[in-house]
């Protein structure tokens, strides 16, 4: 849309500052003297120059944003660059004045300051998450790429101050259902009583847990709008751009509140398989399994904030409406199930458990990261390094009992849960079945092999993967191995399309 076609152009912003129908004359001026095609939103204009992006905020006052005044908007345009270079250094340049007059604006020029813009470096069109996964050109090594940016983000960010009163039980349920009365011309009675029930249902729920969180530091300075039209391919790499800076309390959330947006939108998208994969590279990573029993709120809420910015920029939305079918989606009970791998180092068992994970919507464990975990060490540093054995017997019990804790805490969360690990003694599978059988859901293996040569052939070539399991150590567990016995054989579960191997 142009900007001089703006519904609110002869507005005033209440308190004063510079008249939006002035404004809009300015951008478009601007936009001409620099040949720019020009993109409008409902609080910003963006002039797209050659290599370059100008990004200026619109003078309004609304609910959410006061940009009233010209003061206010040079500091946020000073603070969406401090704040977006954390995850987007490479885009944010910094805050360009705009000078001259109205009627022949320019760029860094003398004279009085008429506006400010944020300065940015223009990506190439269709590099947007949102995009690929329109055109199907999308991969999944951007998941991955995702993943690790925003867990090293995540982890490196400051904490929240513990008097604030940011991401606090009371300020979660309000926001999340002041985000359901904001579809409530898109639901009907029934879908709007359903998940009004569901969301103070969980609030009450949660509310010790949230604050538990907070208490431990997982409230911190996050993106606070990480959906997939604000990650885009660039440089040979992933950033996410276009971070909150008008609001702090949308920002200052909880991690796995702020990876949950892309979460959700990867689902929304008809990608369950990335949104799983996403989730559970991000959580290989920091290890934050403890939180998942606040995801599902998350993800419903994040769903419903969609939906209402997709409806106020279209009534009749087919997007708003794919939001909505995403919230309800998420509060439906689910298939939780637990599933174990079992084979020889090199049989195949990330692999099968990979591409499981992504179809059924699971959460997985592997045995080789959270082994290194349980010695604060990351997914690829080398333990040997360190003087560490990390597959004596001591080492390998812990690790199993860790796995068993963790699932039971997915578990009860309601996610089918993948323990990917090598349950080669019948006491380590008895166990597994026994967790699965007290929480009263199915119980499955995943039975992977191959010869011994080729699984020597597959160590020898490994490189770049959690597991440190070298052929001293395969040699070794071959010998002590116990076969699934005949009873258990009834558990396996054969992956369609494939061969364990």
């Amino acid at each position: 849309m142009n900007a001089a076609s703006d519904p609110q152009a002869g507005a005033t912003p209440p308190g004063g500052g510079r008249p939006l129908g002035e404004a809009a004359a300015l951008v478009n001026n601007l936009s001409a003297a620099l040949q720019a095609e020009l993109i409008e939103t409902h609080i910003s204009w963006v002039l797209l120059a050659g290599d370059t992006a100008y990004k200026i905020k619109k003078p309004v006052r609304l609910a959410f944003v006061d940009y009233g005044d010209l003061a206010a908007r040079r500091h946020f345009c000073e603070e969406e660059v401090r704040l977006n270079q954390r995850l987007a250094p490479s885009l944010y340049l910094g805050v360009t004045r705009i000078t001259g007059t109205p009627g022949a604006p320019a760029l860094d020029g003398a004279g009085p300051v008429l506006e400010y813009a944020v300065r940015m470096r223009r990506f190439a069109p269709g590099a947007l998450f949102s995009e690929q996964l329109a055109s199907n050109t999308f991969s999944a090594d951007g998941v991955d790429r995702l993943a690790t940016l925003l867990a090293g983000f995540h982890a490196g960010a400051p904490r929240v101050d513990a008097t604030s009163d940011f991401a606090s039980p009371a300020r979660r349920r309000a926001s999340a259902l002041a985000a359901l009365e904001g579809v409530r011309p898109l639901a009907s009675a029934d879908v709007f009583a359903a998940l009004r029930a569901w969301l103070e249902a969980e609030a009450d729920a949660l509310a010790a847990l949230w604050t538990s969180r907070k208490a431990e530091g997982r409230v911190r300075e996050c993106h606070g709008d990480l959906h997939l039209a604000n990650v885009v391919t660039h440089d040979g790499g992933v950033v996410a751009f276009d971070c909150i800076e008008f609001d702090p309390a949308l920002r200052w959330v909880d991690v796995l509140d702020d990876l949950a947006f892309a979460v959700m939108d990867f689902d929304a998208r008809g990608r369950r398989d990335l949104a799983f994969r996403l989730l559970n590279g991000w959580l290989d990573r920091t290890g934050d399994h403890g939180g998942l029993p606040t995801l599902r709120f998350s993800l419903v809420y994040r769903a419903l904030v969609r939906a209402q910015v997709e409806h106020l920029r279209q009534a009749s939305s087919a997007a708003a409406q794919r939001y909505l079918q995403a919230a309800r989606g998420w509060i439906a009970p689910r298939d939780v199930r637990l599933s174990i791998t079992h084979g020889l180092p090199g049989s195949g068992k990330s692999f099968a458990s990979q591409r499981l994970l992504e179809q059924q919507g699971a959460i997985r464990l592997r045995s080789d990261v959270e082994r290194k975990r349980l010695f604060g060490l990351g997914l690829l540093e080398d333990s040997r390094a360190r003087g560490l054995n990390l597959y004596d017997a001591e080492t390998t019990a812990r690790t199993y009992q860790h796995l068993f804790e963790t699932a039971r805490i997915a578990l009860q969360a309601g996610y089918p849960v993948i323990l990917d690990a090598a349950f080669l003694r019948r006491a380590e599978r008895t166990q597994a079945q026994a967790l699965a059988r007290t929480l009263g859901v199915p119980f499955s293996i995943i039975a992977c092999e191959a010869p011994l040569p080729v699984l020597r052939a597959r160590l020898l070539g490994r490189r770049g993967d959690p597991s440190e399991a070298d052929t001293a150590v395969l040699e070794r567990l071959s010998v002590v191995a116990e076969p699934l016995a005949e009873d258990e054989l009834a558990w396996v579960h054969a992956m369609p399309g494939d061969v364990m191997s």
